[in-house]
């Protein structure tokens, strides 16, 4: 396959090309023609000036169209972390996002798919006799191909609207995006740009300086509308639009934008909402109401759909206030050369200016230049191609080029501005990204295989089977040994079983689990839509259940999980499809382990945990006994208050696998709940120097630890805890606010810990939003602690209308929260005291276990001590001692005075 063109079109078919095509293991030879320097950039995004910015919002630049949030992502993890999906990036960073995105996906399909480039031009195309074509290149060489992709791009302009005297004068500048075309401008004259729209208002920002006049003149005047500042979502249109005349047309549209702009103070969202069905309503004009509509309303429709970031509207604001920028209404009519070198330029309106250089911003034009573009011109004389409605561009069905014939025979298509005669409205990558989706499933569907069934698949250590080979799934199943038993490197595991085979649904579904419930280092939404696509393609019935539930949890919370549930614990949409799906498939051992609440993921949500205990005990007959049931039983009995039967069932799984995660910590809660402290830490210390070296959540089994040594009020023990094994040079994220920072707050509270704890660093270990706007109510608890223990009361205010603005847990629980800790910081005791016990009930929608809540009972009886509440206090740590041993309530007990 030939793609001729490897800017913004080319670079997205090619990655749709090489994406498919691993994913479908379709061999696959694949040319990218285009002279330029680097791929993905093209005319548009090769300028390297900081002004020059997208005229689309970050959020709508992806190169997927089942991924919009790629482009924005890609930004955040090459210096602009703080990006924002409405800010508008620079043109040049675009192109190098496109060439980045192009690189990886010829990495990826690597093995598969061979990738070469040839730096010259094609200049012809033509039929073989074989049914082939053979592209003639600018160099002498052809290159013979199975399809080609002509992403040539916008047709250029031309500059047949300025007088012949201005066209052979060295003043004029025909195409100001050629290499140096600018560099002969000098300093100091004014200079006269033709044309008003996007491309003048980038020369304008490049030209502008003290002292020197840009004019800009159309015939209309009228400049590109700015995006708003802070723009609100897309308004639909009526449905009754398409087929209507043009006349009725217009007359709905203004009604539309005036209806929206009563509405919400706005135009744009009406304009935005028309967007997807600008085609439609193009097609559904007959020739003659698409001629007036380019004559009549083409312009006013560009300026109001093709629009400026804000920022650049800001400097174009400024330059035209301080009349470095003016702009004119009308056309040129002559011009002649001053004795000074300079252009006099004479108007049709009998005005006249003076100008060091004229430069035609007159933008691309609607119909191929036959002359111009050889290649165009070679295939529309041959009749392999005809042009589009109205002469613009060509036509197409699908992409797929028709001939003088009106069929569509070979395996030639286009994208882009050459289609812009039947869509109108496709020059923009949303639009564009979609169409290279579409030509790259076109070529890709008749090479694709239809799998044996027949074939004996490769199964997990459960025996279920996978749709894979058997290297790919030898990886899947050590990631899955992994998860089941709380080790490290298993999303490494699944993105090996990925990296063998792109296509395989369920590596890309388990990768999205771990990078959202867990905090791996993973692109959820990435490996999600992969997920998605894979198993589309080629996926069983437990796959596709499984990718679903996968992505209904991801849609129904955003945000990394640690240890437990932190959202409603009513069942959501997520929790319903993966109590389904275990129903039906009983021995999807992933899918367990997301389901019952221990470490590993956050589990199902309700109320008393019954719906984790069904779970369990309906999937038993499948796993008879086995050690990884057996741990799950263990911390859910442990949970329901059954200690002793707890710790016999996990001692049975450890017995089996020593290295069982779930058990120890099922083993560690039982330690802990039954005051049995110095043999929780003797034997838990011990495990995390030996079997524990590998595992995933070793801080929070330190924090178990550290726990027992807080009940033994043993403050030198804890110190050096939290500095060999929780301090943030070796906890970060997720953990480093739900472990460290608990602990720390505990610490202090207990006075094991004196003078002022070290938790600015572990909220400098974390990431801001997760910090004060964290996605669920549990990860908010521990941000509320951690900023508590470090003194940032403005922080915690900002996290306590984050909270009364999110999901009801966090309103009706974390924002009451924050107004406690906000008193107690500020030491209004009584308060403090009232809010605290109010919350205590209702505490456990916030998910997590019991030991790690216990930090909020910790909170209260700190400030019953502080607010010389003697009595309150001593019958809170009586209540304590009567669940469990613990010398730091009996010391604390004997402190209370009277």
């Amino acid at each position: 396959m030939a793609v001729v063109g490897a800017g913004a079109a080319g670079a997205l078919v090619a990655v749709q090309l090489c994406e498919t095509a691993a994913r479908r293991r379709i061999p696959l030879d694949l040319v990218l023609i285009d002279p330029a320097a680097e791929a993905g950039r093209g005319t548009a995004y090769a300028t390297e000036v900081p002004e020059h910015r997208l005229n689309v919002p970050v959020g709508g630049m992806s190169c997927y169209p089942d991924d919009p949030g790629h482009f924005q992502r890609w930004l955040c993890r090459h210096g602009e972390p703080t990006v924002h999906h409405g800010d508008f990036a620079s043109r040049h960073r675009f192109g190098s996002y496109l060439a980045d995105t192009l690189g990886r996906a010829i990495i990826t399909a690597h093995g598969t798919v061979a990738v070469s480039r040839l730096r010259t031009r094609a200049t012809s195309c033509a039929d073989t006799a074989d049914g082939r074509l053979a592209l003639r290149l600018s160099d002498g060489a052809t290159v013979t191909a199975d399809s080609v992709v002509l992403a040539t791009g916008p047709a250029s302009g031309g500059s047949a609207w300025a007088p012949a005297e201005l066209r052979a004068s060295d003043r004029f500048l025909a195409n100001p995006w050629a290499p140096g075309a600018l560099d002969a401008v000098g300093e100091e004259h004014d200079v006269l740009l033709v044309g008003t729209g996007l491309t003048a208002i980038d020369l304008a920002l490049v030209l502008d300086r003290p002292g020197r006049t840009v004019h800009a003149l159309s015939r209309t005047g009228l400049l590109p509308q700015p995006h708003a500042v802070s723009p609100l979502p897309p308004v639909p249109p009526p449905p009754a639009l398409a087929g209507l005349p043009l006349r009725r047309l217009r007359t709905a549209v203004r009604r539309h934008l005036a209806t929206t702009f009563r509405d919400h103070g706005d135009w744009r969202p009406a304009l935005d909402g028309l967007r997807p069905r600008v085609a439609e309503l193009w097609q559904g004009l007959n020739p003659d109401e698409k001629a007036e509509f380019l004559g009549r309303d083409a312009t006013r429709w560009n300026v109001h759909r093709h629009r400026m970031a804000p920022v650049t509207a800001e400097a174009v604001a400024r330059a035209r206030a301080a009349r470095r920028l003016r702009v004119h209404v009308g056309r040129i009519l002559a011009t002649e050369p001053c004795e000074d070198g300079r252009l006099a330029v004479a108007l049709a309106d009998g005005r006249r200016l003076t100008v060091g250089w004229v430069v035609d911003c007159t933008g691309p034009g609607l119909r191929l230049d036959a002359a111009a573009d050889p290649l165009w011109g070679g295939l529309l004389a041959a009749g392999l191609a005809v042009p589009g409605p109205l002469g613009i561009g060509v036509a197409t069905d699908g992409g797929r080029l028709l001939d003088a014939g009106g069929e569509a025979r070979r395996a030639l298509f286009t994208l882009g501005a050459p289609r812009r005669g039947e869509l109108w409205e496709t020059t923009a990558i949303p639009e564009i990204r979609s169409q290279a989706r579409d030509v790259a499933e076109a070529l890709l569907a008749p090479l694709t295989r239809t799998p044996r069934t027949n074939r004996r698949r490769p199964t997990d250590q459960f025996g279920l089977p996978l749709t894979t080979h058997a290297a790919a799934a030898a990886s899947f199943r050590t990631g899955l040994a992994r998860v089941i038993t709380v080790r490290a490197k298993a999303a490494e595991a699944f993105t090996r079983a990925t990296e063998l085979d792109p296509g395989f649904a369920l590596g890309h579904a388990a990768l999205a689990l771990l990078g959202h419930e867990c905090g791996a280092e993973v692109d959820v939404a990435r490996r999600l839509a992969d997920a998605q696509r894979g198993v589309r393609e080629r996926g069983d019935e437990r796959e596709r259940s499984f990718v679903d539930v996968v992505t209904r949890r991801i849609e129904t919370r955003h945000g990394p999980q640690p240890t437990a549930p932190g959202r409603d614990r009513r069942a959501s949409d997520g929790d319903t499809a993966l109590i389904d799906h275990l129903d039906r498939f009983p021995g999807d051992a992933l899918a367990l382990s997301v389901a019952v609440p221990t470490i590993a993921f956050s589990g199902v949500g309700d109320l008393d945990g019954t719906l984790a205990r069904r779970l369990v005990d309906r999937t038993a007959p499948v796993y008879d006994g086995h050690w990884f049931h057996t741990s799950l039983v263990a911390f859910l009995r442990q949970e329901e208050g059954y200690v002793d039967e707890a710790g016999a069932l996990a001692r049975v799984a450890l017995a089996a696998e020593p290295a069982s995660g779930h058990a120890v910590h099922a083993l560690a809660h039982v330690h802990y709940e039954s005051g049995d402290h110095r043999t929780g830490r003797d034997w838990l210390d011990d495990w995390i120097g030996g079997q524990g070296r590998g595992a995933v959540h070793r801080a929070h089994f330190s924090w178990h630890v550290a726990l027992h040594e807080l009940a033994l009020d043993d403050a030198a023990a804890v110190r050096r805890r939290w500095f060999a094994q929780l301090a943030p040079c070796r906890v970060n994220g997720v953990r480093a606010l739900v472990d460290s920072g608990s602990l720390l707050w505990r610490a202090r509270m207990s006075r094991n810990w004196t003078g002022r704890v070290p938790a600015d660093g572990v909220l400098d270990a974390v990431a801001v939003d997760l910090v004060e706007r964290p996605a669920t109510a549990f990860t908010a608890l521990h941000s509320a602690v951690a900023l508590t223990a470090a003194g940032d009361l403005p922080a915690l205010r900002r996290l306590r209308r984050h909270a009364s603005q999110a999901d009801a847990v966090q309103r009706e629980v974390v924002e009451p929260l924050c107004r406690a800790l906000e008193a107690v910081l500020e030491e209004r005791w009584t308060t403090a005291v009232r809010v605290l016990r109010e919350l205590l009930p209702s505490l456990r929608r916030v998910g997590g276990s019991a030991a790690q809540r216990e930090v909020v009972e910790e909170t209260l009886l700190y400030a019953l001590m502080e607010a010389g509440h003697s009595d309150a206090a001593r019958h809170l740590l009586q209540e304590r001692l009567d669940r469990r041993a613990s010398p730091l309530d009996r010391r604390r007990l004997a402190d209370l005075p009277g």
